[in-house]
């Protein structure tokens, strides 16, 4: 089809039904990597990016099961820390599985993803606000291999030549969430997958404030409740 006609005048009416956000379920996915907990994560869109975040999660040892949109997540037990690029370099978005896998296993292999090349779209900020709150990162043979002791809370500010960056905000959050201290992130993304990641993680047991804002203070709590029960 190369064209759309649109004659006007008409009403319109009808109902709609609206499924999730793509954009909201991949982050929320990623961060249930976080707990050992039992989640269960409904209206979660049937996209082929999704399936291949599940499937990720699978090759990490995590349990995962959707049915219609209805994603539950066991991720008790899991102990592998690699990402293949078999999986990674499709999607972009699965680098948001590098701050949750770090600060849960101290270890992260994850491959650079789709779409990451220097230039258009860097992932520098991810790197950045990781390392400020205490990971050691380095780059091997297409990998981002990240380690750490004790993760830090700090105060980052998460600003680039292309301004916020929604997976950057994302993945700091998330790590933040399971570091000793407070984390403040300035420039932080407002969009409102980031207020859905925001919401998840406060159900999950995160202390999280200024969401939705850039010029609010974020903080992320010192620690989440041992046991989580997370819907969204």
């Amino acid at each position: 089809m190369d064209k759309f006609i649109i004659e006007g005048g008409v009403r319109l009416k009808g109902d709609v039904e609206l499924s999730g956000s793509k954009n909201a379920a991949l982050p929320i996915l990623a961060a249930t990597l976080l707990t050992d907990s039992r989640c269960v994560i409904k209206n979660i869109p049937p996209l082929r990016d999704v399936y291949t975040m599940l499937r990720i999660m699978r090759v990490l040892g995590v349990r995962v099961n959707m049915e219609d949109d209805v994603v539950i997540v066991e991720p008790a037990g899991y102990s592998n820390y690699m990402a293949p690029y078999k999986l990674v370099s499709t999607m972009r978005a699965s680098i948001c599985v590098l701050g949750p896998i770090l600060a849960k296993l101290k270890h992260a292999e994850v491959s650079m993803p789709g779409g990451c090349v220097i230039g258009p779209r860097p992932i520098d900020l991810h790197l950045k606000g990781l390392r400020s709150i205490g990971a050691d990162i380095r780059i091997e043979h297409g990998y981002i291999v990240a380690d750490v002791k004790q993760l830090r809370g700090a105060r980052v500010y998460l600003g680039g030549n292309f301004g916020s960056s929604v997976l950057a905000t994302a993945n700091l959050m998330m790590a933040a969430t399971l570091a000793k201290g407070k984390t403040v992130i300035e420039n932080a993304a407002c969009e409102p997958e980031i207020e859905d990641l925001t919401n998840f993680l406060i159900k999950m047991g995160a202390k999280i404030k200024g969401r939705g804002t850039r010029s609010e203070e974020r903080r992320v709590g010192k620690e989440c409740r041992s046991r989580w029960s997370p819907y969204h």
